[in-house]
């Protein structure tokens, strides 16, 4: 199955439990800061590893975990 997720940006506070939680270990944390200044969780390609998106599975481990709800999962 392909997925895809979203993550706001300005909502996720960094905790770190996605990106332990995801089984591709395709999210990764940004290097700019959000308004409340945490460095947020990121699945988009920039600060995550290349064509990361294209390897998500949709499986929704991560914002399961997600204690802000920051994360939507899509699937295909």
């Amino acid at each position: 199955m392909k997925g895809s997720i979203k993550i706001d940006r300005e909502q996720c506070k960094g905790c770190g439990l996605c990106t332990a939680a995801c089984p591709k270990k395709i999210i990764v944390f940004s290097d700019k800061l959000n308004k409340k200044g945490y460095y947020p969780a990121s699945c988009d390609g920039q600060e995550a590893k290349e064509d990361s998106t294209a390897e998500c599975t949709g499986c929704a481990l991560c914002a399961i975990v997600c204690p802000d709800i920051a994360i939507e999962v899509y699937r295909e």
